[in-house]
């Protein structure tokens, strides 16, 4: 991870504040620098001053002696200027003559009357009027004594100079305390400020992570903030946004069991002739058995008839009821079910003069480890649809497959195929725009099944025309067929 993408990844509240920090040691850093050389400057002028002031009264005192060569009148104009100039911090002062050698000075031992100076004692002196030894922490500086634009000699200054980087160091560290603690200052102040800034964003980021495991909550009226503020209108924004997305919801749930009652509808007309065909055929054979039941032969047709009878109408309730009653959405699936399928569908089947293409491979186990429920009414629910969009006397088909580690479901038609952004319900990964437009809810029932089941929905272009669905649904487990085994 590169320092960029480590740096973006610590926290708003802990990066502004260090940003703020950084801000406010480099804009220290600029201001003690800009200080720090307008102070030495202002230094370097005062002591050029000073020194200028120390040459030329001493300059004034000392060149008639030097005119004369009186070494002991220029010992005493130095031992006076010494008490005079004690601001200056004079440390050492040499006066020479025309020739260049010493006449006098500050500290005769050292410095010896009539000697010479030393090259490294000459080469000190710089262009300026005072040159400044860091190092030594000391200045220097050369006046030259001119009389009638002869030179006579020269005064050689050397200066303490040690109280103006004295005087520098306390600024930088009343600089560098001052910086610091403004900066610690500036920091936990933006800390506390961002904090309340981005307090807002941590209560609508905690109701959006909520909506991910469940379903949105709207922001409680006593988190808005009063006002018109921007936190004010997003939070709003939000509750408008969770309130359409339910309203939205409740909504296609209502058309959901809409379509889903119409298609109960239609296959309890159908279930209504299946059931009274039997009924029939059951009055007949009671009122043969009034007129003849004493007759052996009669007696039993009769009573098989109604035997008949009212097992086909016990398939066909037990079938409607397997579909729809919840409590047994939770069953195994078998191929009987399957079969109560088609059963429902036959009706519908007479109706428009179709059929149904039936073909199942079933593995070896009774049962799948998968819910049935769900299944017969998503299985349900394709055929019906399929059976509306093929003309009268078409086919439909219906391809099963549980052989291997999953259940494959093919449902096939001759209609016109079937339209992308309906499509889309099964096949896309956000079915959302379509159901919220109110187009497909049947499909979007099946869609539900599928997801819940964890299982997955293709859709294909058949060769002699129409679409076929595919569900492939897994298996909730091998526990059923280590049994089965």
């Amino acid at each position: 991870m590169s320092a960029t993408r480590r740096f973006r990844s610590i926290p708003v509240t802990f990066r502004v504040p260090a940003m703020v920090a950084l801000l406010m040691v480099v804009i220290s850093a600029a201001i003690s620098e800009r200080v720090l050389d307008r102070l030495s400057k202002t230094q370097e002028s005062s002591l050029n001053g000073l020194a200028e002031t120390y040459l030329d009264g001493l300059s004034s005192a000392v060149l008639p002696a030097v005119l004369r060569g009186d070494v002991w009148e220029v010992y005493d104009a130095l031992d006076r200027s010494s008490s005079s100039y004690a601001a200056l911090s004079p440390v050492e002062t040499v006066v020479t003559g025309s020739d260049g050698r010493i006449l006098a000075a500050t500290d005769p031992n050292r410095m010896a009357t009539f000697s010479r100076l030393q090259d490294s004692y000459l080469n000190r002196f710089g262009p300026g009027i005072v040159t400044i030894d860091e190092a030594a922490l000391t200045g220097f500086s050369k006046r030259e004594l001119v009389y009638q634009g002869q030179p006579i000699g020269a005064i050689h200054a050397t200066f303490d100079v040690s109280h103006l980087f004295a005087e520098r160091r306390e600024i930088l560290v009343t600089l560098l305390v001052t910086n610091s603690v403004l900066a610690v200052l500036f920091s936990l102040g933006g800390f506390v400020i961002v904090r309340q800034m981005i307090a807002p964003m941590r209560i609508l980021e905690n109701h959006m992570r909520s909506a991910t495991h469940g379903a949105a909550e709207p922001i409680s009226p006593n988190q808005i903030p009063e006002g018109d503020s921007e936190v004010a209108g997003l939070f709003r924004g939000y509750n408008t946004l969770v309130h359409a997305e339910r309203e939205r919801a409740n909504f296609a749930m209502q058309l959901a069991e809409e379509e889903k009652l119409s298609s109960l509808g239609r296959l309890a007309s159908g279930m209504a002739h299946e059931i009274n065909n039997p009924l029939g055929g059951l009055f007949n054979a009671l009122d043969t058995l009034k007129t003849h039941g004493e007759t052996p032969g009669v007696r039993d047709t009769s009573i098989s008839l109604i035997e008949r009878g009212l097992a086909g109408i016990r398939d066909v309730v037990e079938a409607a009821l397997a579909t729809y009653r919840p409590e047994r959405s939770h069953r195994p699936l078998s191929a009987d079910d399957l079969d109560d399928v088609r059963l429902l569908l036959k009706p519908e089947l007479r109706r428009k003069q179709q059929r149904l293409d039936w073909n199942i491979v079933w593995n070896e186990l009774r049962e799948l480890p998968i819910k049935g429920g769900p299944v017969r009414q998503a299985v349900l629910n394709l055929l019906l649809n399929a059976s509306t969009v093929t003309p009268e006397g078409g086919a439909l088909s219906l391809k099963a497959d549980s052989s291997g580690s999953y259940l494959s479901i093919e449902i096939g038609d001759q209609g016109p195929g079937i339209p992308a952004e309906i499509a889309g319900i099964l096949i896309d990964s956000d079915p959302g725009p379509a159901v919220r437009a109110g187009r497909g809810l049947g499909l979007w029932m099946v869609r539900r099944v599928v997801d819940d089941l964890g299982g997955s929905a293709t859709i294909a272009v058949k060769k002699d025309g129409g679409a076929a669905v595919t569900l492939t649904i897994p298996f909730e487990g091998e526990s059923i067929k280590a049994n089965a085994a």
